[in-house]
């Protein structure tokens, strides 16, 4: 009968925490080999990249009941993308560092449309020279939803629309090339764009962690 003097309290919403894996984190830090860097640099499409990288944010895109990219944004325009099929270091399949190339704002729906159905997928998508191969069978972009974590606490989801190309550089060496069509809606409104980026495989021995 006297619950009404009492503080009323609501019990804490739990927030979901981005994932860590590997020791990478949002807010650490890690090293790049600066020797391999030196030795294949000059044949990629990849310059410039900095050594040592703060991670800035943290996507997660759910591909089925186990299988994840965990994506780790950092200040120097990259990110490491780890493909994983648990929740261990044992369940990682393969890790890629990736540097953004080009992103192009689509501003209408008939722009995007044929981006989806015309552009996105193609036998071979040729950049700075090159020319890199289809990696997936598909005929038309894969669907994948981005769930993404920031510094400074928000959360936020993009679609994505996306396809894989590569090349062989030499050594055993890959160099991939992701495109994707992203979509967000922000205050009703869907912001969209055409993102490419470029990318090699890591081993564990490619990098360490310095924060």
């Amino acid at each position: 009968m006297f619950n009404w003097f009492k503080k009323k309290t609501t019990p804490e919403v739990s927030v979901p925490k981005s994932p860590e894996i590997l020791g990478l984190r949002l807010g650490g830090a890690f090293e790049l080999d600066d020797l391999k860097l030196r030795l294949i640099e000059p044949d990629l499409v990849i310059e410039g990249a900095s050594r040592t990288q703060l991670i800035k944010a943290v996507g997660v895109v759910q591909l089925d009941e186990q299988t994840r990219l965990i994506r780790y944004y950092t200040d120097d325009e990259g990110f490491i993308q780890v493909l994983t099929q648990g929740e261990t270091e044992a369940d990682v399949s393969e890790v890629k560092l990736y540097y953004f190339y080009d992103t192009k704002p689509i501003d209408t729906e008939s722009e995007w449309k044929h981006l989806l159905h015309n552009q996105i997928v193609q036998p071979t998508w040729e950049l700075e020279g090159h020319t890199f191969d289809k990696v997936w069978d598909n005929s038309k972009p894969v669907a994948m939803t981005e769930k993404t974590w920031l510094e400074n606490g928000s959360i936020s989801e993009t679609d994505q629309f996306v396809m894989i190309y590569e090349r062989e550089v030499g050594n055993d060496i890959f160099e991939s090339v992701l495109v994707s069509g992203e979509e967000k809606i922000i205050h009703n409104r869907a912001e969209r764009c055409l993102s490419t980026s470029t990318g090699i495989n890591l081993s564990p021995t490619d990098f360490k962690l310095i924060g």
